[in-house]
């Protein structure tokens, strides 16, 4: 993460009852703020459907959002992020491109999002390759969704959620944005 986003300006550390250490840290570049999870992929990610999880094979990922600094107080998304980022420990959840993560609450005071979609890895921050037989760690963005942006995803796909926001041009990195015409 440092050689593509730099050093961090700040972390924090969450730990949940049976689960590891889940750290987020800050960047800042210009006029956006990147968080980043940091110990989501200490072990790979089960399908919940199995009898017993492998400790070694098994897709890893960290996640990362983006948004623009000084319109809200995104900061208070540090929690809620290690929340996202401690799922696959605490649900046996599976987090990859195309899901939807939802707190249940806004990502920060004010938010009009309680929910984020989990875009396609591999644009900011590359694949950390791990020695065989471990999988690589995937760095996956977050896009956040409003309520009803979330319901539309359910019915109709994350594909057509992504065109629909390309389509209107909406602004992702903005923290205050309002939903896109979802008719």
């Amino acid at each position: 993460m440092r050689t593509a986003l730099g050093e961090p300006d700040a972390r924090a550390a969450v730990t949940f009852l049976g689960t590891d250490r889940i750290e987020v840290l800050r960047f800042q570049e210009g006029d956006i703020v990147r968080y980043a999870t940091l110990g989501m992929s200490a072990h790979p990610m089960t399908d919940p459907t199995a009898v017993v999880a492998d400790p070694v094979e098994g897709p890893r990922a960290e996640l990362v959002l983006s948004v623009r600094s000084g319109l809200a107080d995104t900061d208070k998304v540090l929690r809620p992020l290690a929340v996202l980022a401690a799922s696959p420990q605490v649900e046996g959840l599976v987090v990859a491109p195309g899901a939807s993560l939802d707190v249940g609450e806004p990502l920060w005071p004010g938010a009009p999002f309680t929910s984020v979609l989990v875009a396609e890895p591999g644009g900011l921050v590359e694949d950390l390759e791990l020695d065989e037989p471990l999988d690589p760690v995937r760095f996956l963005p977050l896009l956040p969704m409003t309520p009803n942006e979330a319901a539309w995803k359910r019915v109709h796909g994350a594909q057509a959620l992504q065109e629909r926001w390309l389509n209107q041009g909406a602004d992702l990195r903005d923290p205050s944005r309002k939903s896109v015409p979802l008719e």
